[in-house]
């Protein structure tokens, strides 16, 4: 028993270092360098392929040590690209995995280290090592061997996955996305280059850095959280909803961008910690692996919502949220509805084209989501998060 207070656990990943600031290509090869990789194989955003000289930066600055380049990720990180890069990456005889790109290219990274060290060669060889949540509520955690090789991520938007050795796929026959966790899984290291971010769509930065907000606002939200990771989130949310405001007025606002970027860390380190996320994360992963709603806007539609459900049981917690927004007096579901408004991003599950016919299919598969079972107000069944639902049409 604890004499100073309520007893807690922080709980660590294997990532052991964050570059930030520097140029990303630069400081890539510096640290392929300083970890000998030789056959480096790279997952990368097509987008930044095809449209930007990124790519060519990269391939510039590790010369003979980048076997291979892989850029066809959907979004939402299907099973079977992942195997496709997978089977790639082991006829590149790779010895390091490097992502550069936004979240299904950071979630690919994590599930193909899965793959590769597991010898998965077909979509159905990656149903044993998931996340899955039993009829009775019970959450089972795989345990597996963790990954052969590590990797190195370089994020272009803010939804902070690579912060996590929590990895996400979809089974497209479920259509449902799930998790994949190692604590080796997370990167060894991670890359912050707000200077890469300009190539990032604006309504891909603004909803994603509204992602890690939510990060933020359900740890301080959280009846399970602790005065570590309260801190972490606090600022977090601060640094996010200042940096957001600034690069909506400059654009090219480096410090600004970065700040976003260091707000997003924060706000990963409660949930690798340990505190649990609520409703919002679990009914969002269901609105992208089956309505194919991109990862952040399931945010921006779903947390006020959530924060507003979920008032009855945690006002007290959410004054906090509220201070973060610079107004402690007012409710915090409706300060972050008008903020991701200012931000100009979606707020009904109508604008991402979620019709109410989905509404049940969607309630139903959210109670597969090993955090629905977390919220603070008690989620136990499809009813209950048709409430919430009902609120977001």
């Amino acid at each position: 028993m604890s004499v100073m207070g309520a007893a807690g656990e922080i709980q660590c990943s294997a990532l052991e270092k964050v570059v930030f600031g520097k140029p990303a290509a630069d400081a890539l090869a510096e640290q392929v360098e300083a970890l000998g990789a030789q056959r480096v194989f790279l997952i990368a955003s097509k987008t930044l392929s095809d449209e930007t000289v990124e790519i060519d930066k990269v391939r510039s600055a590790l010369g003979d040590r980048l076997a291979d380049v892989y850029t066809g990720m959907p979004a939402h990180t299907p099973r079977q690209a992942v195997i496709d890069a997978a089977d790639a990456a082991r006829n590149a005889n790779a010895d390091l995995l490097v992502t550069l790109g936004g979240g299904s290219v950071t979630d690919a990274g994590k599930v193909v280290l899965v793959a590769l060290t597991h010898n998965v060669k077909d979509a159905d060889g990656l149903e044993p090592f998931h996340v899955r949540v039993e009829k009775d509520g019970t959450v089972v955690h795989p345990e597996f061997e963790g990954p052969a090789i590590r990797s190195i991520a370089i994020p272009t938007t803010l939804s902070g996955g690579e912060f996590n050795p929590l990895g996400g796929a979809t089974d497209l026959r479920k259509n449902l996305k799930e998790g994949y966790e190692h604590r080796d899984l997370a990167p060894h290291t991670v890359i912050l280059d707000p200077a890469l971010t300009r190539h990032t769509p604006d309504w891909l930065w603004f909803s994603t850095g509204v992602r890690a907000m939510d990060h933020a606002i359900e740890t301080l939200a959280s009846l399970q959280s602790n005065p570590y990771c309260d801190g972490l989130a606090d600022s977090a949310l601060r640094l996010l909803v200042d940096g957001l405001r600034r690069v909506k007025e400059n654009p090219g606002d480096m410090e600004a961008r970065l700040n976003c970027q260091i707000g997003m860390w924060q706000s990963m380190v409660p949930v690798v910690s340990g505190v649990p996320m609520g409703a919002s994360h679990a009914i969002g992963h269901v609105l992208g692996g089956a309505c194919d709603v991109p990862h952040g806007y399931t945010s921006c539609v779903m947390s006020p919502y959530v924060l507003a459900f979920n008032e009855p049981v945690n006002a007290e917690r959410q004054k906090r949220i509220s201070g973060c927004f610079g107004a402690p007096d007012r409710r915090a579901s409706e300060l972050a509805d008008d903020f991701i408004a200012e931000l100009g991003m979606p707020r009904t599950l109508a604008a991402v084209n979620v019709g109410e016919d989905r509404l049940q299919e969607v309630a139903e598969k959210t109670m597969h989501d090993f955090w629905a079972r977390t919220n603070p107000r008690p989620v136990s069944e499809a009813a209950d998060v048709m409430q919430i639902l009902q609120l977001a049409k």
